[in-house]
C-alpha cells in the first residue's frame, strides 16, 4: 500500500492531495479514500476515508449490522474514521445531507484494481483483440460484491471522474484511478447495474473539463443527451447450425446476392407516428422478405450508434453500440439469429474512414487529438466535415480492428461493407495542391491507413473464417483483393464501381443509340479479374437528384420495367457479387427517402408484382445455378460469345463451371428478334430456364420456346448453334437439358 503524504501525525491528506481530489484532478484517488493500514493509540486498525461534498455527516456501514460514525476531517467533505482490523474489509458508506437526506452506497475505493497486467499491457501495444473485454464498463463481482468495472483510456487527461445516473451525475463523487503510463483510467463501482447511464468527465491538462460519452460503450442513450448505457448479455443462440457452416465456407465460391436495407425506412408505422419497426419486429419480416425475393444476405446500412438521422449511420459516434432506435444489443442478436435461421446472411455496413466532430464523441477526447490526426491536413475530412482516424497509432488501430472482430464475434455478422477505402488510401483525397502532405517516400499514399487495412484483413481472415470483407473503393488501387502475404489489401471482394457507373449509363440511353456506346457495357470485363468484384446498385444511385432506378431506365411505363428486367439478368449472371438497394423490388418513380417507409403499397401493381416474382425467380436461378457462381475468380468462368452485334444491341456470353455452363443473351432494343443464331459449346438440347419477358413477370409472353436444339453449324468461334427467338428488352438464361 502507497504511503500517504499527510499534515503533521494526524493522518490528514495533505492540502495539495486533498485539493487535487477535491478539482478531480488526482490521478490515484484511491490513495486518499478507501481503506488504509492505521495506527490507532498504538493498536493496528483500518483507516476508512470518504469524500462527498453536499454531505452534513457519514458513517461506514458493515455487514453486522454495526455502524463507524466518520468525522469531518476537512470542510470541503472529507469524513474518515478508524476501525479495528485489518485488510480487506467489507462495508457501505451512508451519506446524510441537510434536510434528512441519505445516500447509501457501497466505497469504490476500497477495492484493488480490477484490470489485469496482461490487459494493460495488451492494450499499451495495441495487440488486444478482444479490447471490448478490458475497456469500456463491464458488469462483474469483485469480493462477493456485484457491480460494474469502468475502464477508460484517456492518457493525456490530468484527472477523469466517471458521471451516471447512479451518482446524480455529478463529477465531484467518483474520480478515477489511472494506471500509469498504460493511458487506462479505472474505476470499480458496487450497485452500479447493466441499464445504468453514464459519462466520462475528463479534465484535460490545459484545465477545461469535457463530457464523453464511452467510445467503448455497448450501447447509447439517443440524443440529445448521448449518454452511454452498462450492457449485459443474456442472450442465447440457435444459429449454431449456420456458424458451423459459416466457419467452413469460401465467400468467394458461393453464391452472394446482397439485399441492401436501411432499417429505419425498410418500413414504418404510419398510425404509431410514423416510427420505424425494432430490431425484433423487423427480424421475421425482413429476413422472410429477403429469403422470398431470392437474396442470400441482407446488408445494413451503418446501425453503430449515430446522433443523426440524416447521416443514414455514416457518422458514427458509438462504434461498439448497435443503435438504440431499434431496441438493445440483444434485440440486435435476436435480429441477426432470425436471419441466420431463415438462411439468410448479414452484413454490415462498417465506418472506419472518419467520424464526426460531436463534441460528446471521439474529438479531441482527453483535449488532446487522440483518435484523429493532429495535423489538419491528415485529419480532417474537406468534403464530408468529419475527422479522420490517425492510422498510425497503434491504440487507434487497435480499437478499430478490436470493433470489426467485436460485431463478427458478439454479434455473429458474416461481412462488413468497409466504407469509403479509397478516402483512406490516398493522401490528397478530395484535397487541392497544397492542402495535403506526401508521405515519406513523397508519394500520395497514406501508408499508415495501407498497414491498417492488411492487418485487419488479416486478422479477420484467421480469427474470423468465412466471413467476408468488401471495400466500396473507386480508383484503380491494385491488388485490393489479393492476399496481404501477396502485398494486397487483403479484401474479400471490391466494390465494382466503374460497372456500376457504366452500366446505369447505358440502360439509361435511348435503345436507338445504344448500338454507339455498347463499350459501356463491356469495358468493365476487360478488368473484371483483376480483382474480386461485387456489383452494386446501391442506395447511392437512388438518391441526390439520381432518380430511382426505374425512372433512369428510357421508353415508356412497360419499357422501363423491361429494361430494368434485363439489367438485374445482367447484374446477376455476369461475373461477381450482387447488391441491390432495398426498393429495387418495389420500383417505386420517387428517390429513396430515409425519413419515410418503402412505397409497400406499389407491391399491389400488376408490373411491380410481376417484377417482384421475377426476382424471386432470379434469385432462385442464381443460387441453384453455380456456373454463376463458383468459379467467380478464375477468367474460364465467363466468355463472351458475341459482343459486337452493336447493329441490333444484342449480346450473349457463356458462364461456367468446368464442363458445366449457363448461356444469357441481352436482346436491348425493343425490337424482337426471331431465329437469331449463337454459337454454342456442344450439342444437345438447352432449356430456357428464365425469360425476363414471360407474362407472369410482367413481359409481352412473345417467345413460345422452351427447348431448343443445337445442330452442327459452327458459329461465334464454336462448333454448334442454336436458333433462338429474343424477345424484345430481354434477357434469356438457357441451360443444358440432361434430358
Amino acid at each position: 500500500m502507497s504511503t500517504l503524504p499527510t499534515d503533521s501525525n494526524t493522518g490528514s491528506p495533505g492540502d495539495d492531495e486533498l485539493r487535487r481530489l477535491i478539482e478531480g484532478r488526482h490521478p490515484e484517488p484511491h490513495r486518499l479514500l478507501g481503506a488504509h493500514p492505521a495506527q490507532e493509540n498504538g493498536r493496528r486498525g483500518v483507516r476508512i476515508r470518504a469524500f462527498h461534498p453536499d454531505a452534513v455527516r457519514a458513517e461506514c456501514v458493515f455487514r453486522d449490522g454495526k455502524d463507524l460514525p466518520l468525522r469531518r476531517s476537512h470542510p470541503a467533505g472529507l469524513f474518515e474514521g478508524v476501525v479495528p482490523g485489518e485488510l480487506p474489509l467489507a462495508y457501505d458508506l451512508r451519506f446524510h445531507f441537510e434536510g434528512g437526506g441519505t445516500w447509501e452506497r457501497g466505497d469504490p475505493y476500497r477495492f484493488l484494481p480490477t484490470l489485469g497486467e496482461l490487459d494493460i499491457h495488451l492494450v499499451s501495444e495495441g495487440t488486444h483483440r478482444r479490447l471490448w473485454e478490458a475497456l469500456g464498463a463491464r458488469p462483474c463481482r469483485i469480493d462477493d460484491v456485484d457491480g460494474v468495472r469502468f475502464t477508460v483510456w484517456a492518457p493525456n487527461a490530468a484527472g477523469v471522474s466517471l458521471v451516471g445516473d447512479f451518482c446524480g451525475w455529478d463529477g465531484r463523487l467518483l474520480p478515477m484511478r489511472s494506471l500509469g503510463a498504460s493511458g487506462i483510467w479505472e474505476l470499480f463501482v458496487p450497485g452500479a447495474a447493466p441499464g445504468a447511464l453514464y459519462k466520462f468527465e475528463i479534465r484535460t491538462a490545459t484545465g477545461s473539463v469535457r463530457l464523453k460519452a464511452d467510445p467503448m460503450g455497448q450501447a447509447a442513450e439517443l440524443p440529445p443527451r448521448n449518454a452511454s448505457r452498462v450492457v449485459a448479455s443474456s442472450y442465447r443462440w440457435s444459429d449454431a447450425r449456420w456458424m458451423k457452416r459459416r466457419a467452413q465456407s469460401d465467400p468467394t465460391r458461393e453464391p452472394i446476392s446482397i439485399y441492401e436495407v436501411h432499417l429505419g425506412s425498410w418500413a414504418r408505422i404510419p398510425e404509431e407516428g410514423n416510427r420505424w419497426l425494432s430490431y425484433r419486429e423487423i427480424a421475421p419480416r425482413l429476413a422472410a422478405h429477403v429469403k422470398e425475393r431470392g437474396f442470400t444476405h441482407v446488408e445494413l446500412l451503418p446501425i453503430a450508434e449515430h446522433p443523426f438521422d440524416g447521416s443514414w449511420g455514416y457518422q458514427v459516434t458509438g462504434y461498439f453500440a448497435p443503435s438504440s432506435r431499434y431496441g438493445t444489443p440483444d434485440d440486435f442478436r435476436h435480429f441477426v439469429d432470425v436471419c441466420h435461421q431463415h438462411d439468410v446472411g448479414v452484413v454490415l455496413d462498417w465506418v472506419p474512414a472518419h467520424f464526426p466532430r460531436d463534441d460528446f464523441a471521439l474529438r479531441r477526447f482527453d483535449g488532446t487529438a487522440l483518435y484523429e490526426h493532429e495535423d489538419p491536413r491528415r485529419g480532417e475530412h474537406p468534403d464530408w466535415g468529419t475527422l479522420i482516424f490517425n492510422y498510425g497509432r497503434r491504440e487507434v488501430r487497435n480499437f478499430l480492428i478490436a470493433n470489426a472482430l467485436y460485431w463478427l464475434e458478439l454479434f455473429h455478422i458474416d461481412g462488413l461493407r468497409v466504407d469509403a477505402v479509397a478516402s483512406m488510401l490516398y493522401l490528397d483525397y478530395s484535397r487541392d495542391p497544397g492542402h495535403w502532405e506526401p508521405n515519406q517516400y513523397g508519394g500520395r499514399e497514406n501508408l499508415e491507413a495501407i498497414d491498417f487495412l492488411r492487418e485487419l484483413n488479416a486478422t479477420l481472415k484467421r480469427e474470423q473464417p468465412g466471413c467476408f470483407t468488401a471495400a466500396e473503393e473507386s480508383t484503380s488501387w491494385p491488388g485490393v483483393t489479393r492476399d496481404v502475404s501477396e502485398g494486397g489489401l487483403g479484401f474479400t471482394f471490391k466494390w465494382n464501381m466503374g460497372w456500376m457507373h457504366d452500366t446505369l449509363r447505358f440502360f439509361g440511353r435511348d435503345p436507338v443509340h445504344r448500338r454507339w456506346h455498347q463499350d459501356e457495357l463491356t469495358f468493365a470485363m476487360l478488368y473484371e479479374h483483376s480483382e474480386r468484384f461485387l456489383n452494386p446498385l446501391s442506395h447511392d444511385e437512388v438518391v441526390h437528384g439520381k432518380g430511382s432506378l426505374l425512372s433512369r431506365m428510357p421508353g415508356d411505363e412497360w419499357q422501363r420495367f423491361a429494361n430494368l428486367r434485363a439489367l438485374f439478368a445482367y447484374q446477376w449472371t455476369r461475373p461477381g457479387k450482387t447488391l441491390l438497394f432495398m426498393d429495387g423490388e418495389l420500383a417505386p418513380w420517387d428517390e429513396w427517402d430515409h425519413q419515410k417507409s418503402l412505397d409497400w403499397h406499389l407491391a399491389g401493381d400488376p408490373l411491380r408484382s410481376g417484377l417482384s416474382r421475377y426476382l424471386s425467380d432470379l434469385g432462385a436461378l442464381y443460387r441453384s445455378e453455380p456456373s454463376f457462381w463458383r468459379r467467380d475468380p478464375e477468367p474460364e468462368s465467363f466468355e463472351w460469345i458475341d459482343c459486337q452485334d452493336r447493329e441490333n444491341s444484342v449480346f450473349s456470353y457463356l458462364r461456367r463451371d468446368g464442363e458445366r455452363h449457363a448461356i444469357v443473351i441481352l436482346n436491348l432494343t425493343p425490337t424482337p428478334r426471331d431465329e437469331y443464331r449463337i454459337g454454342v459449346p456442344g450439342t444437345g438440347r438447352y432449356a430456357k430456364r428464365l425469360d425476363t419477358d414471360a407474362r407472369e413477370f410482367g413481359g409481352s409472353g412473345w417467345s413460345d420456346q422452351d427447348h431448343l436444339v443445337a445442330d452442327a453449324v459452327p458459329w461465334h468461334g464454336f462448333p454448334s448453334s442454336i436458333r433462338v427467338k429474343l424477345p424484345p428488352l430481354s434477357a434469356i438464361v438457357l441451360l443444358q437439358d440432361p434430358e
